[in-house]
Formats: structure tokens, sequence, C-alpha cells
């Protein structure tokens, strides 16, 4: 067993936050060391928790959609690899939202799995988590403008904001997003997905 295998081995294994999570751990992360496109985002939602495969949700859907490739590429680890910076479904808040990922997870694993993902070429930061703790002092003081700025970041980092439903109204305040950070972002992924 390799060393790639044997680490996300022990992250599918972990249950180290198994008393914070209200449907017990699954770690759910994808990916092979060819992998050119690595999305970093922030845990699994129930739907995610249950099928065991990443952004088997409405969520995917429209980030299958920015990405302008179909399930079978999206699904393809060769290619992709999606790595959350919590690993397990963190729970729901009062209001019917998912809770933040438990802290500890992403500077538990990144560390270690992040390094093994050598042939990655751009990674992209989905949602606030991700930003913050790959970016760090390099972000802006809102994640819109963070996403704004996503020239500052290339060629490594993209900043997108989280392809959740509930972020329908932000994309229609935001028309800039669509018009001019997707067609880039296609882009740049048809040309890795070709290499």
């Amino acid at each position: 067993m390799s060393k790639f295998e044997k680490t996300l081995k022990d992250a599918r294994n972990c249950t180290l936050c198994a008393a914070d999570l209200a449907l017990g751990p699954r770690p759910v992360l994808r990916g092979k060391p060819s992998a050119k496109l690595l999305i970093v985002s922030q845990a699994p939602g129930t739907k995610v928790h249950y099928s065991g495969v990443s952004f088997t949700d409405r969520s995917g859907d429209r980030l299958r959609d920015w990405l302008g490739i179909d399930s079978d590429m999206f699904y393809d680890e060769t290619r992709v690899a999606v790595f959350p910076m919590g690993l397990c479904y963190p729970g729901r808040d009062a209001k019917g939202g998912d809770l933040p990922p438990v802290k500890r997870c992403g500077p538990l694993w990144h560390p270690k799995i992040r390094p093994l993902f050598a042939n990655v070429e751009l990674t992209l930061l989905v949602g606030g988590y991700g930003q913050v703790y790959y970016l760090k002092d390099r972000r802006k003081k809102t994640l819109t403008e963070t996403v704004q700025s996503w020239r500052d970041y290339m060629p490594e980092f993209m900043p997108l904001p989280h392809p959740s439903w509930r972020n329908t109204g932000w994309l229609k305040k935001n028309p800039w997003f669509e018009a001019e950070l997707v067609p880039e972002l296609r882009k740049r992924v048809r040309k890795l997905m070709r290499a």
C-alpha cells in the first residue's frame, strides 16, 4: 500500500470527532495522485453523508455546471479530487442549515493529505472555510471581495462561493460571477481535463 493509499485510508477511518457529529463519522473524500484539479469544499451534507460520494446533491449539480463538465469527468478520481475542510457531515443548526465543518478536522488532515496530491495544477476553494485556511491573510474582508479578486490567487487557487441553492440570491446580486469568472473557470478546467 502506498503512502497516499494509507493516508486516505486512515482519513476515511477517522472517528476523532464522533462525539460532535449528529449522524456519526463517515469521512468523505476522493481523488488519486494524478488528479490535476482539487476541489477544497466545506463539509458533506446529509445526502453526501448517506451516499458516501462527494457532491451527490443539488450543490454538485450547480458546481458541475460552473465547471462545464459532466458527472463522468467530475467523478474520475484520476482527474478530479475532492477534499473538504470537514470530512464528515457536521449536523444542522437551528435554522435548518448545515453547521460549519468541525474545526479540528481541516488542520489535522489537510497538512497530511494535500502534499500527496502532487500533480494538482488548480485548487478551487469552494466556500469561505477553504479560503480562510489556504489564503490566510491574503484573503479580503468578505467572501464576495475574495471571489471578486480571484485573479490575485491564480494560477494556484481560484476562490468560489459555495454552490448551495441557498446562495441563489448571492448569484443574482453578483452577476459578474457568471459573466466573468465562470467562463474563465470552464476554460481552465477544459485545459486540465485534456492534459
